[in-house]
């Protein structure tokens, strides 16, 4: 049996989310110059509440695009990677953008290179920026988010769950003590 304990509900997860909107428009001076790529899946529609934010607290609409990594990820066989091409939806070219790369969970740090490199597939952006809403620790490669909703230290045995109503209904974030791993937790 899975012991699940909530972390976040769906208002500290909108507050999160707020408050991570503010820093990225304080950081870069405003939000001209703007895009967000979430990472499929939840950085998707993390990234297009983040687009929703800036819309409502500078009146400026920015683009939000979608990023695979899969062709990019360190895990599998050059033979696995011939065959994928990865899914991105760039709704702009990324030279002279700032792009933030939007993700749920940020854990190793290997999701967050594989989309790193599926950015720079695609172009070389002026700058660019990764935005988790979850940081659990746990390293394995030097890579840092510049916003981050929440600071969550976990045991390597557990796992981080976050829920949002395009998959799962509600919006939340739990963290699973017993490291079962289903397609949604990290």
């Amino acid at each position: 049996m899975q012991n699940k304990i909530k972390i976040l509900d769906e208002t500290a997860v909108h507050r999160a989310l707020a408050r991570m909107t503010h820093e990225i428009i304080e950081r870069n001076n405003g939000a001209q110059g703007l895009c967000l790529l979430g990472v499929r899946r939840r950085g998707i529609p993390l990234a297009k509440m983040l687009a929703e934010n800036i819309a409502r607290f500078e009146g400026v609409e920015i683009p939000v695009g979608t990023l695979d990594i899969t062709p990019h990820r360190d895990d599998l066989s050059p033979l696995d990677k011939a065959d994928l091409r990865g899914e991105c939806s760039f709704p702009c070219p990324v030279e002279d953008k700032t792009v933030v790369i939007v993700d749920d969970v940020l854990y190793t740090g290997r999701s967050a290179r594989a989309a790193i490199e599926a950015v720079f597939a695609f172009g070389r952006p002026q700058k660019l920026q990764l935005a988790i809403l979850v940081d659990r620790g746990h390293r394995e490669l030097p890579i840092r988010a510049d916003y981050v909703g929440k600071n969550l230290p976990t045991a390597r045995e557990e796992t981080v769950e976050v829920c949002l109503p395009e998959y799962d209904g509600e919006t939340a974030v739990y963290i699973c003590k017993n490291g079962a791993r289903s397609d949604l937790t990290h």
